[in-house]
């Protein structure tokens, strides 16, 4: 063994050590990150901009959520759309209650359950849909809406998770997927048609019935990401290496942006490379030379 050998092995050794724990300590950083996208159709003439709310799960952003309600007022969208588990089965509303007081004073906004909305039960599930009413925000369950925004006319659809039919809540008959169809037979027209759904892996359906755009969450980003391998490692409703973990899907004409969420103590396992995250959608209209109808930007 040649002299010095041993004091550069313990060199590689600390060093290796150290980039691994710098590694992990920017992985579980979770600070709340902003992610864009631009989706682009025939149908838009004015652009929209919509912040796409999801997952909270009662999470606290500062002191009454002003971390959050900030960064939402620096994009000055024209919509909140809140895609389900804005509440908590465990934690209590109160964050949920202070972030739907100040948004529902400030912007229309739009609502669908989650499943934890359900999980909570019957007479807490009343408590948080009276927190919904008492604060302006408008529910939608099964139902589609004619919004106008900067003369730009939507047809804004939402629908319940499929866990309230599983967990025997008094719900119309038909089921989930009768329910997104009944939204869908009540848009009509040729307008711009928005679904906002809790639930991503049920893409296929959305983009048979025809929807423009859906948006979701519930897959909380797959819980541990390696940005460039790995976009997702597990997510409820779809195991390991989810399909859709977050980002940007396409499918039969259809687009879905999948929100990673603002869930952050609530989660029993912490999120690595996978920060909490607000979602804006620009709707634009579309440009023929530009190719592609969407496009991303980064976290920041």
């Amino acid at each position: 063994m040649k002299p010095g050998s041993k004091p550069a092995g313990r060199r590689r050794l600390l060093f290796a050590l150290a980039a691994l724990a710098a590694f992990c300590a920017v992985g579980l950083y979770n600070g709340l990150a902003l992610r864009q996208y631009t989706v682009a159709s025939p149908k838009i003439t004015s652009p929209v901009r919509l912040a796409l709310v999801t997952d909270l799960h009662s999470c606290r952003y500062g002191e009454k959520q002003g971390a959050l309600l900030e960064a939402i007022r620096r994009q000055q969208p024209d919509l909140i759309l809140l895609a389900g588990d804005i509440f908590d089965d465990k934690l209590p509303d109160d964050n949920t209650r202070q972030f739907l007081e100040a948004v529902g004073l400030e912007y229309p906004c739009y609502y669908v359950t989650g499943n934890h909305e359900y999980r909570a039960g019957g007479d807490a599930f009343a408590e948080k849909m009276a927190i919904l009413v008492e604060c302006g925000v408008t529910r939608l369950a099964g139902e589609a809406v004619s919004v106008c925004v900067k003369e730009q006319e939507l047809v804004l659809c939402g629908v319940d998770d499929p866990d309230a039919w599983r967990l025997g809540f008094e719900m119309d008959s038909g089921g989930f997927e009768g329910q997104v169809k009944r939204a869908r037979d009540a848009c009509g027209g040729e307008r711009y048609r928005l679904l906002l759904s809790h639930r991503p892996e049920r893409f296929a359906l959305y983009a048979r019935q025809g929807f423009d755009l859906a948006l979701c969450g519930h897959a909380h980003g797959g819980q541990w990401r390696i940005p460039g391998l790995l976009n997702g490692l597990i997510a409820p409703n779809q195991g390991l290496f989810p399909q859709y973990a977050g980002g940007c899907y396409r499918q039969n004409g259809a687009v879905m942006v999948v929100s990673r969420g603002l869930a952050r103590e609530s989660t029993l396992v912490p999120r690595f490379y996978n920060r909490p995250e607000l979602v804006i959608v620009d709707l634009v209209p579309e440009n023929p030379t530009a190719g592609s109808n969407l496009s991303m930007e980064g976290e920041s």
